[in-house]
């Protein structure tokens, strides 16, 4: 966030000079990313399924191009979120595919506007299809989650949003109440929610940022990340 702090718009305004840029990270995963680069610069996920795609968390950017490229490929079952700061104009995404939208219960009180396509869930997994599983892991905000695609990689693939952040060293995953005002958490909740990732069977990691792509080696690298917190 620059020092003058934070500015709005309209999408309108937003497509006066912007679009989504579209790319294929493997037969099943598309980034999608505001182009120009707009707020943070996060990217969303399109995850392709045989019984429906679903879309890991949302850009504000919604335009002709990619509503027609993701209704080529299917058009989307569910929208499910790592947190709140994602929302953005999720009932927008939802009536334009006429789908459901997975936040976790701990995190409804952030909702604004989301229309009646909210589906809460609670508790600390929600299976999907195809496998596909959400998880909540916490931290970050009470409700923030993760999503397991056990087939897509050799040992399974995580889409963590910024559940976790990932270094640009690419060595060490850190996780924080607040990264921006770079607020920790207490010692008990980070030894919490190693355990939750040590549970997962993963070897691939793909973070909110294009630069955070993990492959095979990323339960090894989240091992030795959590050890240095003492």
């Amino acid at each position: 966030m620059p020092q003058s702090g934070q500015t709005w718009t309209t999408h309108e305004k937003l497509l006066e000079k912007h679009s989504v840029k579209i790319k294929k990270i493997n037969e099943h995963l598309y980034e999608l990313l505001v182009n120009p680069g707009f707020s943070i610069g996060q990217r969303a996920l399109l995850i392709l399924s045989e019984s429906g795609n679903i879309l890991w968390d949302c850009i504000p950017l919604l335009d002709e191009g990619l509503v027609e490229f993701i209704n080529t490929k299917g058009g989307l079952k569910a929208i499910a979120f790592s947190h709140p700061h994602y929302y953005s104009n999720m009932k927008m995404w939802a009536e334009t595919f006429n789908c459901t939208i997975y936040i976790h219960e701990n995190d409804r009180q952030w909702v604004a506007n989301g229309g009646d396509f909210i589906e809460y869930w609670p508790g600390n997994q929600l299976e999907l299809w195809d496998q596909l599983k959400l998880h909540n892991i916490g931290g970050h905000f009470e409700g923030s989650s993760i999503i397991e695609i056990p087939w897509m990689s050799e040992n399974g693939t995580l889409l963590i949003g910024d559940t976790m952040y990932l270094s640009p060293s690419m060595k060490h995953f850190a996780t924080m109440r607040s990264y921006p005002n770079r607020i920790p958490l207490p010692l008990h909740e980070i030894r919490r929610i190693e355990k939750r990732f040590e549970e997962i069977q993963y070897d691939t990691i793909y973070g909110f940022y294009p630069y955070q792509n993990v492959n095979n080696n990323a339960k090894e690298i989240v091992r030795s990340s959590f050890a240095a917190y003492q």
